[in-house]
């Protein structure tokens, strides 16, 4: 019985329902409170009255209507507006899981439902030994198509028009349109993910910091499937060179991970001892030999083909035109012919910051570069054509290199150029000279399992195969690691590669656009067409915000360039954390020890919270 002065006019009945293991029945008791009581004195209260011998430390309290965790136990009932109204709920804060792998595995794991997604996520990944916690997040499956209601009109159409273009693919819709990933600043519980229920585990930001084969074998694995699964079911569009090229690389993958051969990295070059044997390289430039390997690599001269198309400015591709071409530093020069060269340049390219995207068809023999140079409005396209494999290897290699601000002199210079060659013979479909043709027979696997359904449409299962064994003959020295390498470095080198859509509303604009993010860019793109109007970079960006009350996100940009949109497929705050969470991805360095900077992240990530 409760005493007369218990029943003041400032207390009153509290009801908490008090969930025990997994298996058992939950009880529910009423407690009579005071708005003065933390909710430290709460749980003691409860676990007092509850007498039952069990450990309670990871027990919390949860309001159901407020949809929020009372974590901060030196809070009053007060401070947290704690009525008599309120159902608690005294609930374990680590419940089960299932989650879904890249490699379409689930596996059930005990997690923490009450801290925020970021922390969740690296907790998972501490549990799977995935380094990089950071790159990855969780996302909702997808709805069952047997279970959706139907859409309204207005949605139809909206959905219809995105379906009628060939250069926006299913994923958008299914990713990006339903916004299903998860908030990183909010826990699991305050987004109504429930025990038991099922999350995909994937990598959220497509910016994959310090891949090491000695360390990273599951990463990388994980990785590779996700890419796997991306080229399979054309979330990521490639050409047919490419695709059987990712086909081979499968199938030499399977062939290895059934074998009997050990899951060991010995066969691996050790990434220290590549990096300290580019230190001794590029010491030795300092040395005595400098000028004479200076001499060798400070330059690259010849006839190159160029094509120039500008953005913003009038769609309009001029053709090919051969000019004299010198690369010196950062820098590319052309001139009308070679004998002029040693006058003023028609123009020069400075390649500093700038993005270069292969346009390579080995089988037809294409070997091209689009440099995307940064300007006050945006990037201007420059196209140039390479003559053979060798050539495009080395300007390839040089402009990568000017673009992070390096010559041909750095000591990586060679190697790059190997690596890309390398790659180019990767990419030939035709097996090398003296080779016998393959055998289809010994393909002990369909060949439709390993292309996306359109290209196991157009062949029939022997050309498929044929063509599969063809290329095979290219990459089949690979160990198991190496070629998840190649095919993540492949997936990485396409030009869509990375890039998320979003249907935003420009400012003074009065139809819907395109928004692509990447991790190193924003890409303006005209829905009616599905071509890029504009690009900005985010090494220009000077400072964003979002006025959470109109929903609008404005970004300004060096030299006094400022946009602003409104997000119409989903909230802005899932625009405003990709950005965020690509600029802080570039603040990362092999210096740094590997502990995450959680409080640097929710600052460029949290939104108005």
């Amino acid at each position: 019985m409760a005493t007369a002065a218990e029943y003041g006019h400032n207390s009153w009945e509290l009801s908490i329902q008090v969930d025990q293991r997994e298996g058992d029945e939950g009880m529910k008791f009423k407690l009579r409170v005071k708005g003065d009581l933390h909710i430290g004195g709460l749980m003691l209260k409860l676990v007092e009255k509850i007498k039952a011998p069990q450990d309670w430390s990871d027990h919390a309290i949860w309001w159901e209507k407020k949809s929020c965790w009372l974590l901060k136990t030196h809070w009053t009932l007060d401070k947290y507006g704690v009525q008599a109204d309120a159902d608690l709920r005294y609930t374990p804060q680590h419940k089960p899981l299932c989650i879904q792998l890249p490699n379409m595995k689930t596996i059930k794991l005990r997690v923490s439902f009450s801290c925020v997604v970021f922390k969740t996520v690296a907790e998972i990944c501490k549990a799977l030994n995935i380094r990089r916690s950071e790159e990855l997040s969780l996302l909702k499956p997808p709805d069952d198509p047997k279970k959706k209601k139907k859409k309204d009109k207005g949605t139809e159409s909206a959905f219809d028009d995105i379906l009628n273009m060939d250069s926006l693919r299913l994923c958008i819709l299914t990713e990006t349109l339903l916004c299903r990933w998860l908030d990183s600043s909010r826990s699991l519980m305050e987004q109504g993910i429930q025990e038991n229920d099922r999350l995909l585990l994937r990598f959220k930001y497509h910016s994959f910091f310090d891949l090491n084969p000695k360390y990273d074998a599951v990463r990388i694995t994980q990785l590779y499937e996700q890419a796997r699964w991306a080229i399979l079911l054309e979330e990521i569009d490639c050409t047919e060179e490419e695709m059987l090229m990712f086909a081979s690389l499968q199938y030499h993958i399977c062939k290895l991970t059934l074998s009997t051969e050990p899951l060991t990295n010995s066969s691996e070059p050790e990434i220290d001892e590549v990096e300290a044997a580019l230190s001794n390289l590029e010491s030795t430039l300092e040395g005595r030999n400098a000028d004479k390997i200076l001499k060798l690599y400070s330059a690259l001269f010849t006839y190159l083909l160029i094509s120039l198309l500008y953005r913003p400015k009038r769609l309009t591709l001029k053709p090919y035109k051969e000019y004299w071409f010198v690369f010196r530093d950062t820098t590319i020069s052309y001139y009308k012919n070679k004998e002029s060269a040693n006058k003023e340049p028609i123009e020069q390219l400075h390649l500093r910051g700038c993005e270069v995207i292969p346009d390579v068809n080995v089988t037809e023999k294409k070997f091209g570069l689009k440099l995307l140079l940064p300007t006050a409005d945006g990037m201007n396209e420059i196209y140039i054509r390479c003559d053979n494999e060798t050539q495009y290897s080395k300007w390839k290699a040089a402009c990568m290199l000017a673009s992070k601000g390096k010559t041909m002199a750095y000591s990586s210079y060679r190697t790059e150029v190997k690596k890309i060659q390398s790659f180019l013979q990767m990419k030939s479909l035709a097996p090398p000279p003296g080779h016998a043709a393959p055998d289809v027979e010994s393909m002990e696997m369909n060949a439709e399992c390993f292309v996306s359904p359109r290209y196991a449409k157009k062949y029939k299962t022997k050309q498929l195969t044929t063509r599969i064994l063809e290329a095979l003959h290219n990459i089949s020295q690979l160990s198991l690691m190496e070629a998840k390498m190649r095919f993540i470095q492949a997936w990485q080198s396409l030009p869509e590669f990375g890039i998320k859509y979003y249907i935003v509303r420009f400012r003074g604009s009065k139809k819907d656009e395109l928004l692509g993010i990447s991790y190193n860019k924003l890409i303006r793109i005209d829905m009616s067409t599905g071509l890029p109007v504009t690009t900005w970079r985010f090494s220009n960006m000077k400072q964003w915000n979002v006025n959470w009350e109109i929903k609008q996100v404005t970004i300004e940009f060096d030299q006094s360039v400022s946009i602003a949109f409104s997000c119409q497929s989903c909230d802005c705050k899932v625009v405003h954390e990709y950005i965020g969470g690509y600029i802080f991805l570039s603040t990362r360095s092999k210096d740094q020890n590997e502990t995450l900077r959680e409080e640097l992240f929710h600052k460029l990530t949290g939104g108005q919270d």
